[in-house]
């Protein structure tokens, strides 16, 4: 058994921080204003993998209203929803995830921002970035988006597959 599970998450910027996407640390960059670290990209994809196994959403999981996640680190998120996830009898196939931002730019850092998320998701996460070209509040540079998709697999079919065919 598939499922399939779309994450989206926006967050407005504020000078109080730098700036984190799908982990990497932007130091030079406005962050975004937020309870956590306010990790666009990780939520994104932490919200299509709790779709697609019917657990809910990030602000069902990890409340805003937590004070124990104020200033959390979203990676370290991202492991223990996947840990739901794995408890719940899922496993992640693969995320991709759209992080729709004018600077910085994505490509530079998508290797590592790759790397972080798919250690963090228990499988395979690609990033794409994409920019603006001026519409919208985003493009007067107010923030930014991520739409993320996930496809998860049932463990438990995938391990009685296997008990068949041995």
């Amino acid at each position: 058994m598939i499922r399939i599970g779309q994450g989206y998450d926006a967050h407005v910027f504020t000078d109080d921080r730098p700036l984190v996407l799908a982990g990497v640390h932007f130091e030079d960059e406005r962050g975004l204003e937020g309870h956590s670290d306010a990790d666009v990209v990780a939520h994104a994809v932490m919200d299509a993998m709790l779709s697609a196994a019917g657990l809910g959403d990030i602000g069902t999981n990890f409340p805003d209203t937590d004070d124990a996640l104020i200033g959390a680190d979203s990676i370290e998120l991202l492991d223990h929803a996947a840990a739901l996830i794995r408890d719940a009898g899922w496993g992640l196939v693969n995320a991709d995830c759209t992080v729709v931002i004018d600077r910085p730019k994505i490509a530079p850092h998508r290797s590592e921002m790759q790397t972080l998320l798919s250690q963090a998701a228990g499988g395979p996460v690609t990033v794409c970035g994409k920019r603006t070209e001026g519409i919208g509040a985003l493009g007067r540079g107010e923030g930014v988006v991520c739409i993320a998709v996930a496809l998860l697999e049932s463990v438990a079919l995938s391990d009685g597959i296997d008990e068949v065919l041995s």
